[in-house]
């Protein structure tokens, strides 16, 4: 999947691999319409660094979820 392009759909990917990857219990957080597309590279850069980092602690594992959260909308 070519994710250097923003769009909708390369969000929605990304969220569900992130969420996956994170463990997150609440799915809500993870809607593509609550994040906005201007924050398209943020989202990349955590996906990136999330997927390159394999395995993380709990607290890594918080700190990017804080992260999503502070992107939404």
């Amino acid at each position: 999947m070519q994710l250097d392009q923003p769009s909708v759909e390369n969000m929605e990917y990304m969220l569900q691999e992130l969420a996956e990857k994170l463990q997150v219990v609440n799915r809500s957080i993870m809607d593509a319409d609550d994040y906005n597309i201007e924050k398209y590279d943020d989202l990349k850069w955590m996906y990136d660094m999330v997927i390159s980092k394999g395995r993380l602690s709990a607290s890594e594992t918080q700190a990017f979820i804080n992260e999503l959260a502070a992107i939404r909308k």
